[in-house]
């Protein structure tokens, strides 16, 4: 395998912010890995995208199944014996009431997508990402993570008190921090991205952004040259408050 060929693997990458991540990180001459539970969705995200010119090639992964991310691991290790960016794009919202009427099922089932996805597949391909001359994590965070953003009445999103979604989010960030003061001493970097309010078919389309414009904050986080910052938390336009 060329040793210049860079390949990144994004999961929930079959629609919305992530096929918009793998398909810009394509158009910069990137092999993406479309990671996607659905194969038929996979598959069409992966015809789409070839269509457009851009090397994709769909990889069944289920963040929530250790089998089927120890099956992507071991495809990617046989086919590029390397990864040089993982995108941690899956995840999941549900609809939930206040803290006090919610329930514990509904929490563990949010986390388990939307924190303990990005752990167990970050996990996994942590050693293919020590190969990598430069290698790149991103994880999909959200300003609704952010404790301080939360306490203020005056943020846009202040009226989505989410409790699974958000506390979620905070732990992804927490997460971002732990991996990369482990890796400090490599070249890897960890950050987490905010897409901000995007239209995607998890909120019901009903947000003011476009996915292409979601994609910006992971796809610059995931080229980021050898100076560039880790363990941080950004949009598209800098950083974000925890």
């Amino acid at each position: 395998m060329n040793g210049t060929l860079k390949v990144a693997l994004v999961t929930g990458a079959n629609k919305g912010i992530g096929y918009e991540i793998a398909k810009q990180l394509g158009e910069k001459g990137i092999t993406v890995l479309i990671g996607a539970r659905d194969a038929a969705r996979g598959q069409e995200a992966e015809r789409s995208l070839k269509d457009q010119g851009i090397e994709a090639r769909f990889v069944r992964l289920d963040v929530t199944d250790q089998p089927s991310i120890d099956e992507a691991y071991h495809y990617i290790a046989d086919k590029f014996g390397k990864l040089d960016i993982l995108v941690n794009n899956a995840g999941i919202f549900l609809e939930e009431p206040l803290p006090s009427r919610n329930d514990v099922g509904t929490m563990q089932q949010v986390f388990d997508t939307n924190l303990f996805g990005v752990f167990r597949v970050t996990k996994a391909m942590l050693p293919l990402i020590r190969l990598s001359e430069q290698g790149r994590i991103v994880n999909a965070s959200s300003s609704l993570g952010s404790l301080t953003l939360m306490g203020d009445p005056n943020f846009e999103l202040a009226p989505f008190l989410v409790l699974g979604y958000n506390t979620s989010k905070t732990a992804v960030n927490a997460l971002t921090r732990f991996f990369a003061n482990e890796l400090m001493d490599t070249p890897i970097k960890v950050n987490a991205a905010d897409p901000g309010y995007c239209a995607t078919e998890m909120n019901g389309f009903t947000g003011y952004r476009a996915p292409q414009q979601g994609a910006r904050a992971a796809v610059w986080l995931a080229t980021l040259p050898a100076d560039g910052p880790t363990g941080g938390f950004y949009n598209e336009e800098g950083p974000l408050p925890w």
